[in-house]
């Protein structure tokens, strides 16, 4: 048998597409709503997830696809795949997901709902008594809302939603001889899980058909089905590398009009993926089909619950021992014994560095309390942050509209084209515009993905700048659910380096130099590569070498063959990579020396660091960028050195607990499909955030305990 041929670096052959890369991820998330030991609380909800990320899936990739297929491109994929190929690889393994996930509710989750006296019935499984309720509910609180829509010669087939469940009516009457159609849109405003008096839930949707007389008295029979529509999310044009310069420029004011233009749009959009009911007669299916102008191929049929993405909202009260343990934020132990006033924080900062990790440190007794401080404090006479995402009533935004009201100067990065939070993003501008911040509306063609805060305070000695160079948003919520991580510094270098890029934000004028900070699409490419390539030559040179890095995803071709040439020239590579990854690990003769894998928990792990061994004098990074072209060229994203050895000393530990996982970790294997670890016989578990939960809960132990000790002394 001839050896196996080796794989060139660079070839078509050692990349793994992105496409199926990212469904191998919702793979993994799937795996966690398929597991018994996961509580059934939390399965549920993973579930949910699952139906939320299908669509997102389907929106913006398979959307992207299509409309690249329409326009004639001849692009080849990374992996060689044609446009054509990489949509039918891409339908099959999300139409193969989707009816795992179908299965996995009807057959598992559903009576296990049951069994636990949550159940989630069908209408016809109810009793004679709760179906009387029914019928009042829907005669009280529905059916004034419903819209039979009909589609005849006077009324053409009605305009239908994205992401809305329908209902397609089949209705014969002594008044027509053909059948008529009339389509019913199941009420967004109304709870999709109606609940019964004696506990458990029944579908709205199933509520509604079963009391279609009441809403045609006059028909003589009726049929109904169910149907749904996603519609594509077009490219992002702000966050495309042009191909010259002589692209035309955004005119001042156009991004508002620009991202307004493209929601508009996105309403209208063309459909990209259609789930019709499994009983739903062909000659509807086709017809629908034509009706929507959608594509044969984008059809799923369904048998069961349709739009999963709600059982995200089957939350209810009670039942603790279906959910995870509750988990509390502890506040930093650096932060926890400050006096009042909360300007005590400043003072703090000076001490030196600060290192958050969230959700294990408390966001609102840090960064939330860091922004109120310099909101208040009459010392501060400036603040700029950057907002990608943030929650409704948000304490952040509040802060800024305080510190604005306050007479402070304040400037607001808020990235308007952030995808599917568009529209809050420019409500919140304008409410931050009104109350007299300077508000800047992203970039020249470039989207702003930087994770900075900046305050600058007028002290005895002078003006002082204190930062905050995060990897996550200014996002309260996501801070409970997201792990992230955060830098609190007053370091002079590192806060003139910030204010740079505030100045290239707000100012559109680029810096010369960034000092030591990595920014993009400046110098962050550039310096990646360059330390890549120092570890290569390490190695050649029989120095210490070596990668570790965690990240969201891995995309970037140039980044992959620096790490491919890397591993050959002898660096080991430990890569923690959440989501999609296009690099193959541990293939013989390409990249033997890296090892990739993936943490999925009860939180999204979201942060990025970047470790590099340089020789023995190890080098460390945090920020907002991923290695993702998207990340290194066409955004502005903003990546710290960490030269504190305190806590250098600490991101050592988080990197090291991660690759100790063996219950919540998946490794990749050469062919690029994943496994999950688990402990040898007599090992402990060791899930990575069940480790952090407790590392930090200890911490706060000690410091209470020797706070305590130290007030008895006294």
């Amino acid at each position: 048998m001839s050896a196996k041929k080796k794989i060139a670096v660079g070839s078509h052959e050692s990349y793994i597409n992105r496409e199926l890369s990212w469904l191998s991820f919702a793979r993994r998330v799937l795996a966690l709503a398929e597991d018994t030991n996961v509580p059934l609380l939390e399965r549920i909800k993973f579930a949910g997830i699952m139906g939320m990320l299908y669509d997102e899936f389907s929106m913006k990739r398979i959307g992207g696809l299509r409309r690249r297929i329409e326009k004639n491109s001849s692009r080849i994929s990374s992996d060689g795949l044609t446009l054509r190929e990489e949509l039918d690889a891409s339908r099959r393994e999300l139409h193969a997901q989707c009816r795992q996930l179908r299965q996995l509710v009807d057959d598992q989750l559903r009576p296990a709902l049951a069994e636990a006296g949550i159940p989630i019935l069908d209408y016809e499984q109810l009793d004679d008594a709760q179906k009387a309720h029914m019928q009042d509910y829907f005669h009280d609180a529905i059916e004034p809302i419903l819209t039979p829509l009909a589609v005849d010669v006077s009324h053409p087939f009605p305009f239908i939603s994205n992401l809305g469940l329908n209902l397609a009516v089949q209705l014969k009457d002594s008044k027509h001889k053909k059948p008529r159609f009339v389509r019913i849109k199941i009420p967004p405003n109304r709870p999709r899980w109606v609940e019964l008096p004696d506990g458990g839930y029944v579908p709205l949707e199933q509520v509604i058909a079963a009391n279609l007389a009441q809403l045609f008295p006059s028909a003589k029979q009726i049929k109904h089905y169910l149907f749904r529509v996603a519609r594509g999310a077009k490219d992002d044009p702000w966050e495309r590398v042009p191909k010259s310069d002589e692209e035309p420029e955004l005119l001042p004011g156009s991004i508002i009009g620009m991202v307004t233009s493209e929601l508009t749009a996105r309403k209208f959009a063309g459909v990209v993926r259609l789930q019709l009911s499994a009983d739903m007669p062909k000659e509807m299916q086709l017809w629908l089909t034509e009706q929507l102008n959608a594509d044969p191929d984008d059809i799923e049929t369904w048998d069961g619950l349709m739009a999963l993405t709600d059982l995200i909202k089957i939350q209810p009260d009670g039942h603790p021992a279906l959910r995870d343990p509750p988990h509390k934020p502890v506040t930093h132990p650096r932060l926890k014994q400050l006096e009042a006033p909360d300007n005590a924080i400043f003072a703090e900062i000076q001490r030196g560095n600060i290192l958050l990790h969230h959700p294990y440190h408390d966001y609102e007794t840090s960064i939330v309390r860091f922004l109120r401080a310099a909101a208040y404090d009459p010392r501060v006479l400036a603040i700029k942050l950057s907002i990608y995402r943030t929650s409704t009533q948000s304490p952040v935004i509040q802060a800024l509209i305080e510190a604005a009201r306050r007479g402070k100067q304040v400037a607001v990065l808020v990235e308007i084209t952030a995808r599917f939070d568009e529209a809050p993003n420019i409500v919140w501008g304008e409410t931050l515009e009104k109350a007299g911040a300077h508000v800047i509306y992203g970039m020249e063609r470039l989207k702003t993905h930087v994770k900075l805060g900046l305050v600058v305070r007028e002290e005895a000695d002078g003006i002082r700048r204190y930062v905050h160079v995060a990897t996550g948003n200014y996002h309260p919520g996501t801070a409970r659910l997201y792990e992230d991580l955060g830098i609190l510094s007053c370091d002079p270098e590192l806060s003139s380096n910030v204010a740079a890029v505030f100045n290239e934000l707000t100012g559109a004028i680029e810096a010369q130099d960034y000092g030591h900070l990595l920014v993009s699409p400046h110098n962050l490419r550039q310096r990646f590569t360059e330390m890549i390539q120092r570890e290569a030559e390490h190695a050649r040179a029989g120095l210490p070498s070596g990668i570790s890095a965690k990240m969201n995803q891995l995309q970037d071709r140039d980044i992959i063959k620096e790490l491919y040439l890397a591993s050959q020239a002898g660096v080991p590579i430990t890569l923690n990579v959440r989501g999609l990854c296009s690099l193959k690990a541990g293939v013989p003769g390409l990249s033997d020396n890296i090892q990739v894998f993936s943490i999925l928990g009860r939180f999204l792990e979201h942060g990025r660091i970047y470790r590099f061994e340089n020789a023995g004098e190890p080098e460390y990074f945090i920020g907002s960028a991923d290695w993702m072209r998207r990340n290194l060229d066409s955004r502005m994203e903003a990546v710290m050195p960490v030269l504190d050895a305190k806590l250098q000393n600490e991101l050592e530990t988080i990197l090291h607990v991660y690759e100790n996982d063996n219950i919540t970790a998946w490794d990749m294997l050469p062919d690029g499909n994943y496994v999950r670890r688990s402990p040898a016989k007599g090992e402990e578990p060791r899930p990575s955030q069940e480790v952090f939960i407790r590392l930090a809960s200890e911490l706060d132990k000690e410091e209470t305990l020797n706070t305590k000790n130290i007030k008895q002394q006294a």
